[in-house]
């Protein structure tokens, strides 16, 4: 009886991460984070920003056409897409299915710069600065409905 009481009490304290998060960009995983901001700031920072901030108009075309960079903060839409879209879009840059056909970016795939292990560890650094309740019960509900699709 005390092993199933047990097992209860241990299955409801773990917990399974949303829809849509993948345990390899967990922002709770304290060394993968710390991995996350140096590369973050080696190689996304010239573009999002220091503080995640992305570039200034970020939601208006810039004069050749392209989209600015946007913020990974909370102000941004980032933490909209389900951390596998995010990983694709780091590790290929900006193409189908994730942009139509032909679309001009300038983010750049990274398949050539960046270990799939530091491509994770930016997402969980970036996902480390996401806080707000309503943020997050927003990116759980958003996940959760695009894993039933």
């Amino acid at each position: 009886m005390r092993i199933i009481a047990l097992a209860l009490v241990l299955a409801a304290c773990s917990e399974a991460p949303p829809p849509g998060d993948d345990p390899r960009a967990s922002p709770g995983d304290a060394s993968r984070v710390a991995l996350g901001a140096k590369v973050y700031g080696q190689h996304c920072m010239s573009c999002h920003g220091a503080k995640l901030e992305g570039q200034p108009n970020w939601q208006q075309r810039m004069p050749n056409g392209r989209m600015p960079a946007p913020p990974h903060d909370e102000s941004g839409h980032t933490w909209h897409h389900p951390d596998g879209v995010l990983f694709v879009i780091v590790k290929q840059g900006l193409v189908p299915p994730y942009a139509p056909r032909g679309y001009a970016s300038d983010m750049p795939a990274f398949s050539d710069k960046l270990t799939d292990d530091e491509i994770w560890s930016v997402l969980a650094y970036i996902k480390g600065h996401w806080k707000t309740k309503e943020l997050l019960d927003a990116r759980a509900e958003m996940t959760r409905n695009a894993s039933q699709r």
